[in-house]
């Protein structure tokens, strides 16, 4: 058997701090590794833990969760922590700050119970949990807010088809939806999309939606 997924759990809340918790104890395959009240804690215990995903609120005493995931997960961080940020989605209007600072994805706190497992399951081997749903309501909702750089396409390093598939994930389609639209396989749009990650060195599905606004590739 593979070594259980080590999560911290990261709420100001007890009572759901507890919950989270109890659920993740109770997979074979998950481990909480430590658990804390504040983004502070979350950054010192990361680091001493090196846990293989932190289930972050955004909204917590001491340093919020943005700017706790910022110093775990964003630019320039030598060994960043995977993220799964839990949030309020209605009501909070710093996901997308949340997601921009390294998250690799977010979760509404009244997911279900299988929706919360399979996230850390989905963020610990490396993919991004913002299902193209969510990427629409995301990106409608923020878009805005997102300062464009100076930059023409043509300079970019990515093939017509590439700069192609790139703006489809921007748009917020799935791979099936994607090779339905450009009459290809999911494989290949997965060899498109693999490709775009490395030339353009981003992480993951999230960050190439915000490199898409920010480069005018998405409106």
């Amino acid at each position: 058997m593979s070594a259980p997924i080590r999560v911290l759990v990261c709420d100001d809340q007890v009572l759901v701090r507890t919950g989270l918790v109890t659920i993740m104890d109770a997979q074979p395959d998950i481990e909480v590794a430590g658990e804390c009240g504040d983004g502070k804690s979350a950054v010192e215990l990361a680091g001493r833990l090196r846990p293989d995903v932190v289930v972050m609120d955004v909204r917590m005493p001491v340093l919020d969760g943005i700017e706790a995931t910022r110093l775990l997960a964003g630019a320039g961080i030598a060994q960043p922590v995977k993220v799964l940020v839990v949030t309020t989605f209605n009501l909070d209007e710093y996901v997308y700050e949340a997601l921009r600072a390294g998250a690799s994805g977010f979760l509404l706190k009244d997911a279900p119970v299988d929706q919360l497992l399979n996230g850390i399951r989905t963020v610990s081997t490396g993919a991004a949990l913002l299902a193209p749903e969510v990427t629409r309501r995301l990106v409608g909702k923020y878009a805005a807010r997102i300062r464009p750089v100076d930059s023409d396409p043509q300079d970019l390093p990515l093939t017509p088809r590439e700069l192609e598939v790139l703006r489809l994930v921007a748009d917020g389609l799935s791979n099936s939806e994607i090779a339905g639209r450009l009459v290809i396989s999911q494989e290949t749009v997965k060899t498109f999309v693999s490709r775009i990650l490395t030339k353009l060195d981003l992480r993951d599905r999230v960050q190439a939606v915000v490199y898409a606004y920010r480069h005018g590739l998405a409106t």
